[in-house]
């Protein structure tokens, strides 16, 4: 039987999770291709899929960030339905067969992702999110949202997760890169991941140019998949958040530099490095108290 779905799942140091996450798609009632594409880890999280014969693996020599294990998996994929996927995610049974059933809803739908949760059930920030512009950006990070109820266009709060849970998929802005099914169609209408893009803000890229071409994207609440958040970068948290500000500054100079010209783009910029910086001193900090307490306990 012909696969139905394309998986590509990049993986780097994700343990045990990766074996769990395969067998979660394994047993779902679908025909899936499935396309491990392996960051060079070092953990031994390969050696679980070993029992897996029809699963196949593309070791990288070295990690080559995630948007091109992702653009590397897709070469090699063959389904018209190709589902990106983390290794810490696992899906709950019907998932799978919901976001298919949403994504053949309509011909303009051309992508579409499911309701990450957390192991204790709660959601997950970004499975469900409007495009972080610099002005939400800077509304989050100082705490502005709060303003919302008074002045709800002004303050906006990207991230839709504290929002009424709705019963049908909804039509979002974007969806999170932890789990993505798109349309092939759509793809070849879009392009491929951009590979400048190392980790984080990836996902907002191709959202951004989905709907640029015209394609909806869709939140499917009725698609469960719990997502075990950082469990790949929880020993390099400084790195992950070098990237993730790196991809910020990639993504607003692409696609706001028009709104943001000169001046504004060059206080964004500075921003964007302000946080980064006080978000890699804390982790520091907390890494030297862990030491100390570790040496003197």
């Amino acid at each position: 039987m012909s696969a139905q779905i394309s998986v590509i799942i990049v993986n780097y140091n994700a343990g045990a999770l990766l074996r769990a996450c395969v067998e979660s798609i394994l047993n779902c009632p679908v025909a899936v291709q499935i396309v491990v594409v392996d960051n060079a880890s070092a953990d031994g999280s390969l050696d679980g899929l070993q029992d897996f014969s029809d699963v196949q693996v593309i070791k990288n020599s070295q990690n080559l960030g995630f948007a091109s294990g992702c653009n590397t998996g897709l070469r090699v994929s063959t389904a018209p339905y190709v589902l990106f996927l983390n290794p810490d995610c696992s899906f709950k049974p019907g998932a799978l067969t919901e976001l298919t059933k949403v994504l053949d809803s309509n011909p303009r739908v051309g992508m579409v992702g499911g309701l990450l949760t957390n192991v204790d059930g709660s959601e997950q920030v970004g499975a469900r999110r409007a495009v972080p512009t610099p002005w939400r950006s800077f509304v989050r990070a100082f705490g502005l949202v709060n303003l919302s109820a008074l002045w709800p266009r002004l303050f906006f709060d990207f991230n839709l997760h504290k929002q009424p849970m709705p019963a049908q998929p909804m039509e979002v802005e974007a969806i999170s890169g932890a789990c993505m099914m798109v349309k092939r169609a759509a793809m070849d209408d879009v392009g491929e991941w951009d590979e400048g893009y190392f980790l984080h803000c990836e996902d907002l890229d191709w959202c951004m140019r989905y709907r640029q071409k015209g394609w909806k994207i869709l939140f499917v609440p009725s698609a469960v998949i719990t997502h075990v958040l950082g469990f790949c970068g929880r020993n390099r948290p400084v790195f992950v958040e070098w990237h993730k500000h790196k991809g910020m500054m990639r993504f607003y100079r692409k696609f706001f530099r028009e709104d943001y010209p000169g001046l504004l783009m060059l206080l964004v910029g500075a921003g964007v490095w302000l946080r980064f910086g006080v978000v890699a001193m804390a982790y520091t900090f907390k890494r030297m108290v862990r030491a100390v307490q570790n040496a003197f306990g």
